[in-house]
């Protein structure tokens, strides 16, 4: 099941006045941003705003997934003591809004965070965006909108190691040192910095706080939006680390779901170009284990769904807390906006079915009908989520042409990788794994037990192939900063990218199993870490009826 993080905030210059709303949609697990809502509502007061806020932040979470578990972040003590059942709601002009949001998802799949407003800076511009267009007669506009690019993001507390990103030996200790306590944090029972100027009337005993949702001695200093005062427990340390006041309506620990589910009924192997024991363009389990047979057994991969996007430097922050420590929920390190990779293998070609070596060295096939429908397939799955920024693809015809199916459907050009290709596999190409055993029993042992072996005929190694694709890596992750980038390769690279990424030995490509137009990803963050989202997805080529 999926998992949304809705951050929403409303205003009003006046109170009542002048006001809008804004709201950000985000993906809980990687941080990315899904969907922006704002909008002029008109002469309203500041807790109407903030609850016309919520409901739009939560539709727009709707509409992405019903079935998505949601937790609501916002820095109005008010609106979350009272979704979240603790307090009375009592004033009428915020009785229905309350009702109308509490039936947006079913009950118990939304939760409520209480946060300072320094951290909800991003629905907060939004909410400004809003009031300053209606301050012109114009509606808000998301092609306008500056919100996702002025919101500030903070830099890590202590220097980082030096090496390549993507690595997963030396990307612990920089997440251990970007998440170290920062200098001149606020210390429990501060008050955080003021943010932008709303213009916003306080919240107190004039206003709707008055009307009995609950006693201003429990909600400490007036709640306002234009230098606001310490929140209702001040701006104390909560139990993750984050400045703020504890959370609300949240259960600590709790990370998104990700679900197991097994992948194509044929074995590993049966849907790749390479032999069954888990190379080239078709690898499927262990060879090492079973180096005589040609049918691995099956593995089991997860259904999730790619990350990508603009991102906030609090959904930075919590991202980075699940590739740390992933039992102990958000914490405040701000590792900055990941690129993320979307890997998509290509879809078979005539070489698929029958199980053989098919890498940069041989005929170079085009799709078959059925590596078509597949792509085609993909493309649709990738509309939906809508992600995707830009598609890199692999030299290799069945790559460039998958590729360009996903990229016409997305209206996005394709720009093509030399380092992307696979593994060039000298005189085996076309072969079986049968047939290699048979004519070439010498070189496949030792090609089995060393990286550093070629296939027969100067073949390209493991070791050579993986030095390439971390290159091309390398390349990418410098010039797509911070953006999803779909890459539309083959077996070797996609497997290659995943075990650097773990931090895997190399007889770990010999137990993967990668079926054809599968998506797998791996986001990759300032520090260096990198963390892997999903692995040989196939949910989008099954039948939706």
């Amino acid at each position: 099941m999926r998992e949304f993080v809705v951050e929403a905030d409303g205003g009003s210059r006046g109170n009542p006045g002048p006001a809008g709303y804004g709201a950000v949609v985000s993906d809980a697990a990687t941080g990315e941003t899904l969907a922006e809502a704002a909008e002029f509502i008109g002469v309203a007061t500041n807790n109407v705003a903030e609850y016309r806020g919520l409901l739009a932040g939560l539709r727009a979470a709707r509409e992405l997934d019903p079935e998505a578990r949601v937790h609501v972040r916002m820095d109005s003590k008010l609106v979350v003591e009272q979704m979240s059942g603790r307090w009375k709601i009592k004033h009428p002009a915020m009785k229905p809004l309350a009702a109308e949001a509490a039936t947006v998802f079913p009950p118990g799949q939304v939760t409520y965070e209480w946060i300072p407003r320094e951290r909800n800076t991003h629905a907060d511009r939004l909410a400004n965006e809003a009031m300053d267009a209606g301050s012109r007669g114009e509606p808000w506009s998301p092609t306008t909108s500056r919100a996702a690019l002025d919101t500030p993001r903070a830099t890590p507390a202590a220097p980082l190691p030096e090496g390549p990103p993507g690595d997963a030996t030396a990307g612990a200790a920089r997440v251990r040192a970007a998440m170290a306590p920062r200098p001149g944090a606020a210390a429990p029972g501060g008050t955080g910095p003021a943010g932008t100027a709303r213009g916003r009337g306080a919240e107190d005993a004039s206003g709707e706080d008055a009307s009995g949702e609950g006693p201003l001695a429990e909600r400490g200093a007036a709640d306002t939006h234009g230098g606001r005062a310490a929140g209702p427990s001040g701006d104390g340390t909560s139990g993750d680390g984050t400045s703020g006041a504890a959370p609300t309506g949240r259960a600590s620990g709790r990370r998104p779901a990700e679900h197991a589910a097994a992948e194509d009924d044929r074995a590993a192997g049966a849907s790749g170009e390479g032999p069954a024991v888990g190379t080239g363009d078709g690898a499927g389990a262990s060879a090492v284990s079973r180096p005589a047979t040609d049918t691995p057994a099956r593995d089991v991969g997860t259904d999730a769904d790619g990350p990508g996007g603009a991102l906030a430097a609090d959904a930075d922050r919590r991202a980075a807390q699940a590739v740390a420590t992933p039992s102990s929920g958000w914490a405040p390190a701000d590792m900055g906006a990941p690129a993320t990779f979307v890997l998509l293998r290509h879809g078979e070609t005539p070489l698929t079915p029958q199980k053989r070596f098919s890498g940069s060295g041989g005929s170079d096939p085009s799709l078959s009908g059925i590596g078509r429908e597949q792509a085609e397939r993909t493309a649709a799955a990738l509309a939906r989520r809508g992600t995707v920024q830009a598609v890199v693809a692999s030299p290799l015809a069945r790559t460039r042409e998958t590729a360009g199916i996903v990229a016409a459907r997305l209206g996005l050009d394709v720009t093509v990788e030399d380092g992307l290709r696979e593994t060039d596999f000298g005189a085996w190409e076309g072969l079986t794994f049968g047939e290699v055993r048979e004519r070439y029993p010498e070189d496949l042992d030792a090609w089995l037990a060393s990286p550093d072996a070629e296939p027969t005929g100067g073949g390209e190694s493991f070791a050579a192939t993986a030095a390439r694709v971390a290159q091309a890596r390398d390349k990418l992750l410098a010039e797509y900063r911070g953006r999803t980038v779909l890459l539309v390769t083959h077996v070797t690279p996609v497997k290659t990218l995943i075990r650097l990424a773990l931090g895997a030995p190399p007889e770990a490509l010999f137990r993967m199993e990668l079926s054809a137009a599968s998506l797998s990803a791996v986001a990759y963050y300032a520090d260096g870490n990198a963390s892997v989202r999903l692995f040989n997805d196939t949910s989008h080529l099954r039948p939706s009826y």
